[in-house]
């Protein structure tokens, strides 16, 4: 297999983040670096983390994208991947959100997992997911493209840090009080509505924590004790826009409500 060179993927880095900083949109990664795989996209993420670290952002846990068929039809995708969270990410739910440090967001409501122990190996599945985690939490994550028009392939968000935004949580819940699968969430955006179930998540949210386990067993990584995944969205995400209000009503988790400025 062919890797980038150290100098591209600190290039394609660079521009990515300075994409994010300026709110200023650029093509594709793909065009920039034809020969781009999937396993390059990873490298850059890798690049851009480091980059994001070295300005103090700290990683608190990862995310999965793009597990729901509404997910993957929306953005022309056929597969899930994965990013990482970083504290600098996190909005606080009494904090509004700021309209003008997005460039395309879009919202779109998940089931957080916290991990009261670490998950690593290729062959973690649901059962081994659930009895690591401590506690979930409702979660709208507000996720944004540093790409043009969100002209993405999986290449260009993976590079993108799975076109990461921002996140918030509600309250965390004994994982005993709520039926994954069963979880219904309504996410609205002014007169917009969606509507999704847990199920949507690859047949069970677990099921995305587990796949995300499974993929970073790949990389010689795993996810540990303490940290936070998100496994993907529960419908297809809502665009918003300055002077509206976000609101994620959850059948048994609860309800988040965000202000946009």
């Amino acid at each position: 297999m062919n890797r980038l060179s150290q100098a591209t993927l600190a290039d394609e880095a660079q521009l990515l983040l300075e994409a994010m900083r300026a709110r200023k949109p650029v093509p594709p990664s793909r065009e920039r670096i034809p020969e781009l795989t999937i396993d390059g996209a990873y490298d850059v993420q890798r690049a851009l983390i480091r980059l994001r670290a070295a300005d103090g952002a700290r990683r608190i846990g990862r995310k999965v994208g793009l597990t729901s068929v509404a997910m993957q039809e929306m953005l022309g995708v056929d597969q899930p991947d994965y990013g990482v969270l970083l504290d600098d990410m996190v909005l606080d739910s009494t904090e509004d959100i700021d309209r003008s440090q997005l460039i395309a967001p879009r919202v779109e409501a998940e089931i957080a997992f916290v991990l009261d122990r670490p998950l690593a190996g290729d062959h973690v599945g649901v059962d081994d997911v659930l009895a690591a985690t401590g506690a979930v939490r409702p979660a709208l994550e507000v996720i944004d493209s540093r790409v043009a028009d969100w002209r993405i392939a999986i290449e260009d968000t993976i590079a993108d840090n799975a076109s990461s935004g921002l996140v918030i949580f509600g309250p965390p819940r004994p994982l005993d009080d709520v039926d994954l699968v069963g979880e219904r969430a309504t996410v609205t955006v002014g007169r917009d509505s969606v509507s999704g179930s847990g199920e949507a998540v690859l047949g069970h949210p677990a099921e995305g924590v587990a796949w995300l386990v499974r993929t970073l067993a790949r990389h010689g990584e795993g996810v540990g004790a303490g940290e936070i995944v998100i496994p993907g969205a529960m419908a297809k995400a809502l665009p918003f826009d300055a002077g509206d209000v976000v609101r994620a009503s959850f059948s048994t988790l609860g309800e988040l409500v965000v202000s946009v400025r």
